[in-house]
C-alpha cells in the first residue's frame, strides 16, 4: 500500500492545477453591443477636409441584417467593432460612445472617414393635433 506521502505529491498539483482552472476563463466574456436602429450621416472627411455628408440612411435590424441604399447584408459585433457582410464586400466600422459609427477607408491616394450617428426619436415631443 503506498504511504501518505506519496499520495500528496501526485494529488497536491492536481489539486492546485484544477483550481487556477476554475478561477482563470478560458476566454473573454462576450457582451453583445445593440447597435440596431438608424443612423445618419453626420460628417465626411476625404484626406483631412471635411466635405457635405450626402450618404444614405444606414439602417441597422434588430435580427443581424443591415440596409444601405437598397443592399441588403448581415452585421455583427466584435468587441468594439461593427462588420457589415453582403454578397460583395466586408467592411467595418468602429463603434464610438454616443451611438455613433466611424467607418475608415482607402479612398484614391488618402484616407476617407464617414461618421454615423443613431437617430433618436423621442414621441414626446409629436403631437396629432
Amino acid at each position: 500500500m503506498p504511504s501518505l506521502a506519496f499520495c500528496k505529491c501526485k494529488i497536491g498539483p492536481l489539486l492546485v492545477w484544477t483550481a487556477l482552472a476554475l478561477l482563470v476563463p478560458y476566454g473573454r466574456a462576450q457582451t453583445r453591443v445593440d447597435v440596431s436602429g438608424q443612423y445618419s450621416c453626420t460628417q465626411a472627411k476625404v484626406r483631412g477636409k471635411v466635405i457635405p455628408c450626402r450618404s444614405a440612411p444606414l439602417v441597422l435590424k434588430g435580427d443581424g441584417r443591415y440596409e444601405i441604399r437598397g443592399r441588403e447584408g448581415e452585421y455583427f459585433t466584435k468587441g468594439s467593432w461593427l462588420v457589415l457582410n453582403d454578397q460583395q464586400k466586408r467592411k467595418r466600422a468602429k463603434i464610438v460612445p454616443g451611438h455613433k459609427l466611424l467607418f475608415r477607408y482607402q479612398c484614391g491616394k488618402g484616407m476617407c472617414e464617414v461618421q454615423f450617428e443613431r437617430r433618436i426619436v423621442d414621441l414626446g415631443v409629436l403631437g396629432l393635433s
